[in-house]
């Protein structure tokens, strides 16, 4: 069997030679629809966890920015890996190893406990810094016409509503904070009752809501209970209608045409069910 050690660019395995001598490689835990290889590890006694980037990848430093500047509450209270060694340039990254299982498709994603400890984690988590952005809305608008320039699986008819619905918005100024970009079960662990958090590839500052938006057409959706007790761990509901629609029909555009560039069928049919619920709303 291959070495997974061996996927990764010469540069980063002399790195890790570095960091870690010895270091053997335990298990590859990547999911294979982004350049972001991931293994677990065994550096002597410790497990740790390697993330390496692929040429094209730009989550490795999201993820360094993350851990350097806002894992920090979570780290202290056991909720998160520290991270051992970053080097950006090389798109690679060592961290703790967390125990624990995911969450996603494990009796814990229907527990209303576990919905309550992600939004009370979700709160430590924006509410380090909260900022006002007046080149939000107009970024995030401009991205999602241009996800629609390349290809994709939309009907034509359907694109020009879209392109309609978005160049009619107005841009008002947008409050961020720290937004972990990926918030759900499959980035979630359990162990004895306590949820960790994993993966800040999508890790960037956002309106507070956004974080909410993966939730919303999935475990929400999924789970009779999630919602409410995800708002109570949180302690108040930062979707303003508004906004929050915005972020939807942005979010329903990306996940349909991201998931076809990438060829996840199931993502992007989510993503086409996605855009059919928003438009109906603002028929």
């Amino acid at each position: 069997m291959r070495d997974p050690l061996e996927s990764l660019t010469p540069p980063q395995r002399e790195l890790l030679d570095v960091w870690l001598p010895g270091l053997e490689a335990e298990a590859d835990m990547s999911w294979n629809l982004v350049e972001t290889t991931v293994l677990r590890a065994r550096a002597g006694e410790r497990t740790v966890v390697v993330k390496a980037g692929g040429t094209a990848d730009h989550h490795i430093e999201r993820e360094i920015r993350a851990h350097r500047e806002w894992t920090g509450p979570w780290v202290r209270s056991g909720r998160a890996a520290r991270l051992l060694h970053a080097d950006a340039d090389a798109k690679l990254l060592v961290t703790e190893y967390l125990p624990g299982t995911l969450v996603q498709g494990t009796a814990a994603a229907a527990e209303t406990d576990t919905y309550r400890q992600a939004g009370e984690l979700l709160r430590v988590f924006h509410d380090q810094l909260a900022f006002e952005d007046p080149d939000y809305e107009p970024r995030m608008n401009a991205k999602a016409l241009a996800w629609m320039d390349g290809r994709h699986r939309i009907e034509p008819e359907i694109e020009a509503e879209l392109r309609a619905v978005v160049q009619s918005w107005p841009v008002p100024t947008a409050v961020c904070a720290p937004s972990h970009g990926d918030w759900q079960t499959r980035n979630w662990l359990q162990d004895n009752g306590v949820v960790r958090v994993i993966d800040f590839g999508r890790a960037a500052l956002r309106p507070a809501a956004e974080d909410f938006e993966r939730l919303a057409v999935q475990e929400f959706a999924w789970h009779s209970g999630a919602e409410e007790a995800f708002v109570s761990g949180y302690g108040t509901d930062p979707r303003e209608p508004e906004a929050w629609f915005r972020q939807r029909v942005r979010s329903a555009i990306a996940t349909a045409c991201w998931a076809h560039l990438v060829g996840a069928d199931d993502f992007e049919a989510q993503g086409h069910r996605m855009i059919a619920a928003v438009l109906a709303e603002a028929a």
